[in-house]
């Protein structure tokens, strides 16, 4: 099935990334631990990445690579397809530029808007901000690139680009361990390196697939206002969800010292099956889903989100379970030592227990909104977005006095099924997407799979409970028996069960190294 191997593509290829960022994050927990300097570059880092996933991940992807493969396979094919990319990126570029520079010279003042951070923090978080900040131009030109790439069915190089950031800010921390300030920068500047190092490898795998895009002069032709009509919407879209964002540093910044590490390290967690997939699956579906919203073929097109949500809750419903249950042992090990300690281990695991309540929601989402954006309907999603903020910042204002960080991970998790359900109903409504018999019975015997292993997680917890206070190495031990065994319960069960289709279950446990693509 095409939809496994591409997702099983993005998927492999992100763990391969996501892998490398847990190495370094598991350095970064030991040589900066919980410092306000550490908080100083997690806002520093968290600030370009915000506006990234405003630029590159949601507002263009959504606007682009349904127009491109429209263009693709149309009657102008390749040629006319490279034509309007050439047109965007001449506009898109120096947009970019000119955005950069001047939050450049704004820095200080909005990172005190948005931290509250005063003299030593503030100059320090301003500074690291700076050095970061260049990251923005060159991921969102990558994202570019990326929707090229994927529009083609190559995955591999836009889902290997991420390991590279994470492999430049892993050097950094190998050669400059020091901690506090100095790393800090050297994290910083490491950043920006990662961004040049993933531009050069997506400009490579553009070549090889024949795409060298000229530079033009910047110029408002049919196909870029078309782009920005359909753009825009988007942007505002998800820059509903970077206000939330926003407003969780804002809150983090203000619990207390450690508290956005604390964040940053259960995110981390939270992100791996998020990343390897969430993203995975929305990249997969939405050219799919275009093409046959393209060819007036409903069915299909809805046939294809089914897929996807069972694929979805197939994986994310035992990872998000798991994480939940095993919580501070998986914390413990990776990230506990040095100046990470064992108060900060059980914050970090509290925030993550809550957070991935909201996982399997969250996920649902990259399979529902590909079903607007192939309509070219981004409308819709930022009256959705605008509505979720609303909720988002009201349960901020209710949860956080009374119970902190915790408070902020439930509204995190409360939102994202808000957001889920919403967007399911406007498509339920409209009839592009329902839930159907065969999907709704796979998910219910999932859940009693998921459920089960749940169960014997605890249990595995209780009998190695001693384990998870020893040192690394039992630490490590005992989280390799609650993954070994949770897996060991969890897919025989749905195979048993039958919780998804045998064969596409054989295609994902087989693991094939043997990827169609290698551009």
């Amino acid at each position: 099935m095409n939809l496994i191997k591409s997702t099983g593509t993005i998927g492999g290829l992100t763990l391969v990334s996501r892998v490398a960022g847990f190495a370094r994050e598991m350095l970064m927990s030991r040589v900066m631990g919980a410092s306000w300097q550490a908080d100083a570059f997690f806002v520093a880092f968290r600030l370009p990445n915000t506006f990234r996933r405003l630029f590159g991940e949601g507002a263009f992807s959504a606007g682009f690579v349904p127009l491109y493969a429209q263009r693709l396979h149309g009657p102008g094919g390749n040629e006319d397809a490279k034509h309007f990319s050439e047109e965007v990126l001449a506009v898109f570029a120096p947009t970019l530029v000119l955005f950069t520079l001047v939050f450049e010279i704004i820095m200080s003042p909005f990172v005190f808007a948005i931290s509250g951070y005063h003299q030593e923090k503030l100059a320090l978080a301003t500074l690291l901000t700076r050095l970061t900040f260049p990251y923005l131009i060159l991921i969102s030109l990558v994202s570019l690139f990326s929707g090229i790439l994927n529009s083609l069915a190559k995955f591999t190089a836009a889902a290997f680009a991420p390991a590279l950031l994470n492999l430049a800010m892993l050097s950094a921390l190998i050669f400059v361990p020091v901690g506090g300030t100095t790393t800090a920068i050297a994290l910083s500047i490491a950043v920006s390196l990662g961004g040049v190092l993933q531009l050069g490898l997506l400009l490579a795998a553009c070549a090889r697939a024949g795409i060298v895009l000229k530079w033009r002069k910047p110029k408002m032709t049919p196909g870029v206002r078309q782009f920005v009509r359909v753009v825009v919407p988007a942007t505002l879209g998800a820059g509903v969800y970077q206000i939330s964002a926003f407003i969780d540093t804002f809150f983090l910044t203000r619990i207390g010292t450690g508290a956005m590490s604390y964040f940053n390290y259960a995110d981390r967690l939270n992100q791996l099956p998020l990343g390897v997939i969430g993203a995975a699956l929305g990249t997969a579906i939405l050219p799919q889903v275009s093409r046959h919203v393209g060819a007036n073929e409903p069915d299909k097109a809805a046939h294809v989100q089914g897929q996807a949500a069972e694929l979805a809750m197939l994986l994310c419903l035992p990872a998000a379970l798991a994480l939940a249950v095993s919580a501070f042992p998986l914390v413990s090990a990776l990230f506990q030592g040095g100046r990470f300690h064992t108060e900060d281990a059980q914050l970090t695991a509290l925030t993550l227990s809550i957070i991935v309540l909201g996982l399997p929601a969250y996920v649902l989402v990259k399979v529902l909104t590909p079903g607007f954006y192939a309509r070219q309907d981004t409308a819709t999603p930022v009256k959705v977005a605008v509505l979720v903020l609303v909720a988002t910042v009201v349960l901020n204002f209710l949860l956080i006095p009374p119970f902190g960080i915790a408070g902020l991970a439930s509204a995190i998790a409360i939102c994202s099924w808000l957001n889920c359900i919403i967007l399911y109903a406007i498509l339920h409504r409209r009839g592009h997407f329902r839930i159907q018999g065969w999907l709704a019975s796979r998910i219910a015997r999932q859940l009693i799979a998921a459920a089960a292993m749940a169960a014997a997680l605890v249990g595995i917890r209780m009998l190695l409970s001693g384990w998870f206070e020893g040192s690394v190495g039992h630490r490590m031990a005992g989280v390799l028996a609650i993954v070994g065994g949770g897996m060991a319960v969890y897919f025989p069960l749905v195979w048993i069960l039958g919780g998804t289709d045998r064969e596409e279950l054989k295609v994902l446990l087989r693991r094939r190294r043997k990827y169609t693509d290698v551009g």
